[in-house]
């Protein structure tokens, strides 16, 4: 066992802390696992090992971080607030980070490992570089040790940076684009930043000190997607650069193209218009690491996402949206009108055959019925801004709390027995959408699938009932796709007449 004292992982749910929490916990660690969703947590595969503690704790909110930190040594802080519901991601970094540090001292913390951003301090560097860099300030200033780690793009299956690439090569054998696919750039594969963040624990030489990371070679972005097409098996891709394309446009671009919306597109396309190569090598000596070069990088990603062994995913973010209105007995939060669409069939199956189908919906599956249907809703939510369908899912047979799903977000499952989805399409209201298996004997279940709206205001009313034609098709069709894909019998018969939607209270 190491030394005594646990490790806190704060962003444990996000796209390194969840990969990195396993590797602690197979290295004989201790950990404690921060993020803002218990429920999240709790979704994760390694919830259950004996040597993690889940806890739930926001940065924002100093008291919580305190007690976080109480009874640890030293503290991964591995947040970054570059999302929907944060107007200035900076500012909210910055409160953050001050958070750590008051936190860090009053605890007694004997350490902070922090991973920013690799890119020099200058009038152009990109907001979010800027902000990276603001963030290691300020946990370098305080009394408590801080470890920074610099890296560039981070190559690996699911990240933000890798699923632009990936998504532009595949889809676009033409590209005009701006003159950043030209500036150098060091990359680093995913698994040797887990080393070195590992490694940084057993070594007292990087104790307060700030130490670039990348991969063996400096490389450009056309580079990189080059070697991304020969990879894949995909022709070469014509790419024009041109010096009119601001990084606004290209967020645009790239939000259309790929499943990142532009609120994250954004800050990433503006900091590939700044090198960022290692100044310094001195952790290769510090922590000695086979680093892999892009193209094995590129080509151990790809070989991931095509055997569904996905670890974590940039869509992993946030936290999962409430639902408490769904449920219309709370007078609370029922907040007016709920209108529901509900249907259920009576199966001859088991709960276990039944769940098959659900648990695999989305993504390649699609949605058992009018899918052209989705896809249409999933491109007009693209052009006003929303997540659109191209996101897709994180496993093909695998959920959890917190896992996005192509226009939806999971908000609770029990296996064989319920999904819960909460919308995160562009709607004028909130919107959920739940699987229920209710056992009736040994071998008859009773599938009830709902839907519930509720509207903002007049545009929220005229949308549900424009939108109510095409629920008798889209749903009524999934529940007989959903029948129809489970393995064994396929015959069903309804459970009475089917209930016209309707409003409740």
């Amino acid at each position: 066992m190491n030394e005594s004292g646990k490790i806190l992982v704060i962003g444990a749910t996000g796209y390194i802390g969840a990969r990195l929490v396993p590797r602690l916990l197979s290295s004989g660690y201790q950990v404690r696992a921060v993020s803002r969703s218990l429920q999240k947590l709790q979704g994760c595969h390694w919830a259950d090992h004996p040597n993690v503690e889940l806890m739930a704790a926001d940065v924002l909110d100093q008291a919580a971080l305190t007690d976080a930190c109480l009874g640890c040594r030293t503290a991964y802080y591995l947040v970054h607030s570059m999302n929907s519901q944060q107007r200035d991601f900076a500012e909210a970094d910055r409160r953050g980070a001050r958070n750590v540090v008051s936190a860090a001292q009053a605890s007694g913390l004997k350490r902070i490992i922090y991973l920013g951003g690799l890119g020099e301090k200058s009038d152009d560097l990109s907001h979010h570089l800027r902000s990276r860099a603001e963030v290691s300030d300020i946990l370098t200033s305080g009394l408590v040790p801080a470890t920074v780690l610099r890296a560039a793009m981070i190559i690996g299956s699911g990240s933000a940076s890798f699923e632009i690439l990936r998504y532009l090569v595949e889809r676009l054998p033409f590209m005009i684009t701006p003159r950043w696919v030209r500036t150098p750039s060091q990359p680093i594969a995913v698994r040797n930043v887990l080393a070195y963040l590992i490694g940084c624990l057993e070594k007292d030489e990087t104790v307060g000190q700030v130490l670039d990371i990348g991969g063996p070679e400096v490389i450009t972005y056309q580079q990189l997607m080059d070697t991304y097409a020969e990879e894949a098996g995909l022709g070469k891709r014509l790419v024009i650069p041109i010096p009119y394309f601001t990084p606004r446009l290209s967020s645009y671009w790239i939000h259309l193209v790929t499943p990142v919306p532009a609120f994250i597109a954004r800050p990433l396309a503006e900091g590939l218009r700044n090198p960022a190569v290692c100044k310094e090598s001195r952790i290769r000596d510090l922590i000695p690491e086979e680093l892999l070069d892009c193209r094995t990088a590129i080509k151990l990603a790809i070989t991931r996402l095509q055997h569904q062994q996905v670890e974590s995913h940039w869509t992993d973010a946030g936290a999962v949206p409430p639902a408490e209105w769904f449920y219309s007995q709370d007078p609370r939060w029922a907040g007016g009108t709920v209108y529901e669409d509900r249907r259920s069939i009576i199966v001859e199956a088991s709960p276990d055959d039944l769940w098959l189908p659900i648990i695999r919906l989305g993504g390649d599956t699609g949605w058992y019925y009018g899918n052209w249907l989705w896809k249409l809703r999933g491109l007009l939510d693209r052009l006003v801004g929303g997540v659109g369908l191209s996101r897709g899912r994180r496993n093909i047979s695998d959920l959890k709390p917190g896992d996005a799903l192509d226009l939806w977000r999971v908000a609770a499952v029990e296996r064989a027995k319920r999904l819960l989805l909460v919308a995160e399409m562009r709607l004028p209201g909130k919107a959920i959408l739940e699987f229920r298996i209710e056992p009736i004997s040994q071998t008859k279940v009773r599938l009830i699938q709902t839907a519930r709206f509720l509207p903002s205001g007049l545009s929220g009313l005229i949308y549900w009932w424009l939108v109510t034609p095409l629920h008798n098709l889209v749903f009524g069709g999934m529940l007989r796709g959903i029948i129809a894909a489970r393995p064994g019998q396929s015959d069903a018969r309804r459970d009475g007449r089917r209930r016209r939607p309707k409003r409740i209270y």
